[in-house]
Parts: structure tokens; C-alpha cells; sequence
């Protein structure tokens, strides 16, 4: 409404700027002599056309301020706002690129180099560990209440009330009522949880079958899609041909997490749209590994535990139509649990195992959490292989598990120390 007053408003003041220049044109017609003589008639008529142009300006004025918001209204309306999935995936991508960079600057280590690191990252845990062990024995004989301390250090440790029961009294054996100091308590420690340990360090690859078929199984967030793309650097580094399946087909934010990874360290993603039927993607990533000869097929998953029932199906849908392809595969259905839940690491393999037949398990996350434990307790109870542990974001900071390694530094001995704490 406001438009059209302002329209004939103009339309009005261009009628009086014309009945005014024909008025003045007629009065100049009539009485040339106003004019001085030295001025040519066309300048004189020609003078009400700056009148009108200034008219036409401040109309053009007047559009621009009435057209400009009405453009700014529009300009908004169009503006097209990213759907959730393309924040995802946006985020995704910024992660894996903080990732990367933290990766570059990261060369492999001797095993020195990395029993440091490993040390490190189980610092939370060591120090928990060996200062409670400190605060205990000073001086002290290895008595009932001795133990019962230690037993209870060890359960806030992670290590669970089993575990932590049958440490204890392999300690107290030959050792009960007698003097003891806080190092040869650490160093008896460290060689009982290895004695637990050592039985799960186990190799992945325990047949010889191309393509080695690898299912990626967890809960959303503990780094399962990560830990693909770091194994897979891993296996190109060591001359396998790789190739990755995205099978959380239901988040936007993995897929492309996933196809990160595959630019980086060069091998083909299988991916279809979001929703799409994953196991039918899994058919077809074994069918083009077998025809591009790849060495490892590593199969991404859905771990939407709110849904169980449906996750459940989906699994073991992917496991019987791999199946169809091969019979042998998958060759290995690795589990990765995030070390920070602590003991609800528990019941989440317990969960898995009734879905799928879990082969073997990696631990990440070890770095931001004194629950470092809880690896001894799951060995302890599922005797399933323990592959890999990670400590960090680098690429190796996801290593094989080593149990002699994580015995020592998960209660804060050095490498030095090692014969010592196996003696």
C-alpha cells in the first residue's frame, strides 16, 4: 500500500515538472528578449530539462528506498539453510582435518618411543594406581587390612571387583605378614595382571584369505570410524591394497568421515545414499574388492543402541548376506570400546556378543580417562583378543596391544623395569 501512494505521489510531481517546462518553454517563445542576445535559444528551452532530471533522480531515489528492503527480504528468504546431515558432515570433515594435521607432524617410533607414549597416555590410571599403592605401603606389612585397601584401589581403578579379588591374593601369596614396600607391591602387580593379560595378545590376521574381511562393529562415538581409518593407514603403510565400506549408512557424518579417510590414505569408499540398505552396500563392497584384488575390506556399522532390536537385524543381516558372498567371511568382527565408559565397557560386549560372534576387541581412548583398568577386567572375564589400543588422536597412537607393555606402564613402571616386575 505504502508503494502504491508513493507511485502516484511520483507520477504527480513528474505531471507538475511537465505542465511547468511547457509553461516556461511558451513564456520564453513569447519573450525572446529576456534572454541576453548572446545566449542561444536551445539553452534557454533546453534549461526546465535539468528540472525534470533532477526529478527523474530523486525518482529513482525513491524506488531504491522503497525496492532496496523488499530486496533484502527476498534475499533472506532464499537463503538456503544446510540440513543437520550437511552440519554433520561439515564437522566431520573439520575433525578429520584437525586430525590429519595432528597426524603429520606424528613419524613412527621405535618400540622405546612408544612404550613413552603408551606411559603417558595411561598416566590418569598409573598414577591413580601407584600413588593409592604409595599411600598404602609405607612401612608397612602385607596384612589383612593391607590387602583389603589395595583390593579396593585396584576396583576404583577400573579393574573390577573379580579381578581386583584375584590380584590381591595372588599377591598375598608367600608375600603375606611380611614387610613390603610400594615398589615390589607394583612390581608384583604388574606381573599378575600380565600373567591376565598376555593370554589376548593375539595377531588379527590368523587366515590367509583376499580380501581379509574385517566387520566394524560399537556404540556411536567411541571412535569406530576412526579406528578404521587409522588401521587402514596403517595396513597401506605396510603395502596392502585396502578398501572401506561405509555401512553406517544412517549417519551423514561418518560417510564422510569415511570418504576423508579413503582420500587421504588413497583407497577406494564404497558408499551409497543415507538410509540406504547396508547390507546389500556390504555385498557389493566384497563383490569389488574380489574384482580390484584388495587385500583388507573393512566394513563400517551402525551402533545405534536406542533401538536395539532393529540394530540387532541389522547386524546379523550384513553377517548372513557377507556370507552368501563368502562363506568364510567376515574373517574378523572386531569390537571397539571407548576406555572412558569404564565398566559399562562390560555390558556393552556383553550386548554385542548377543548380535554378532565377536572375534576380537580394540580399546581407544585410553589417553583421556584413569579408568585404563577396565582392559584388564574385560580380559580377565571374556578371555576375547585385545588387537589394538589407542592413546590418542595420531595415527600412532592406535598400536597392536602388547601385554608386558600395558602390565608396566598401567601401574607407572618404566620399560627398565620389566624383568624386575616378571621375576
Amino acid at each position: 500500500m505504502i508503494w502504491f501512494f508513493s507511485k502516484k505521489k511520483k507520477e504527480e510531481q513528474a505531471e507538475a515538472i511537465e505542465a511547468e517546462q511547457a509553461e516556461q518553454i511558451a513564456e520564453a517563445a513569447q519573450d525572446p528578449i529576456d534572454a541576453p542576445e548572446d545566449t542561444p535559444v536551445e539553452d534557454i528551452v533546453t534549461e526546465p530539462d535539468g528540472i525534470l532530471a533532477e526529478a527523474v533522480v530523486a525518482e529513482q531515489k525513491i524506488e531504491e528506498l522503497i525496492l532496496q528492503p523488499l530486496a533484502e527480504e527476498v534475499a533472506a528468504e532464499e537463503e538456503i539453510i544446510a540440513p543437520e546431515e550437511a552440519a554433520e558432515e561439515a564437522a566431520a570433515l573439520k575433525a578429520a582435518e584437525k586430525i590429519e594435521a595432528t597426524q603429520a607432524a606424528t613419524a613412527p617410533e621405535n618400540k622405546a618411543g612408544w612404550f613413552a607414549r603408551l606411559k603417558s597416555g595411561l598416566s590418569l590410571s598409573s598414577h591413580k594406581i601407584s600413588d593409592g599403592i604409595t599411600g598404602i605401603f609405607t612401612k608397612r606389612k602385607l596384612d589383612q587390612a593391607a590387602l583389603d585397601e589395595l583390593e579396593e584401589l585396584l576396583i576404583t581403578a577400573d579393574l573390577g571387583p573379580t579381578t581386583s579379588a584375584k590380584l590381591t591374593a595372588a599377591i598375598a601369596q608367600n608375600r603375606f605378614n611380611k614387610e613390603i614396600t610400594g615398589e615390589e607391591i607394583r612390581a608384583a602387580l604388574s606381573s599378575e595382571i600380565q600373567k591376565i593379560l598376555t593370554p589376548v595378545e593375539k595377531p588379527l590376521f590368523t587366515v590367509d584369505a583376499k580380501p581379509f574381511v574385517i566387520l566394524m562393529v560399537g556404540v556411536n562415538g567411541t571412535g569406530k570410524t576412526t579406528t578404521i581409518g587409522k588401521l587402514g593407514q596403517q595396513f597401506t603403510r605396510e603395502g596392502r591394497k585396502v578398501m572401506l565400506a561405509a555401512g553406517d549408512t544412517f549417519r551423514a557424518a561418518a560417510v564422510a568421515q569415511l570418504k576423508v579417510w579413503g582420500t587421504r590414505i588413497g583407497c577406494p569408499v564404497i558408499a551409497k545414499d543415507e538410509g540406504a540398505d547396508a547390507a546389500a552396500l556390504a555385498y557389493e563392497a566384497i563383490d569389488r574388492a574380489e574384482a580390484e584384488g584388495a587385500d583388507i575390506l573393512m566394513i563400517d556399522t551402525a551402533g545405534r543402541l536406542q533401538n536395539k532390536a532393529n540394530l540387532m537385524e541389522e547386524l546379523s543381516k550384513i553377517v548372513r548376506v557377507i556370507r552368501k558372498k563368502n562363506a568364510a567371511a567376515p574373517h574378523a568382527i572386531l569390537l571397539v570400546l571407548d576406555a572412558t565408559v569404564g565398566q559399562n565397557a562390560h555390558s556393552q560386549l556383553e550386548l554385542f556378543k548377543e548380535m554378532v560372534d565377536i572375534t576380537g576387541l580394540i580399546v581407544t581412548k585410553l589417553d583421556g580417562t584413569a579408568k585404563g583398568g577396565v582392559l584388564v577386567s574385560l580380559a580377565e572375564r571374556f578371555q576375547l583378543p585385545v588387537h589394538a589400543i589407542g592413546i590418542g588422536e595420531g595415527i600412532d597412537d592406535l598400536r597392536p596391544f602388547a601385554a608386558a607393555d600395558y602390565a608396566r606402564a598401567i601401574v607407572g613402571l618404566d620399560a627398565a623395569s620389566a624383568p624386575d616386575a616378571a621375576a
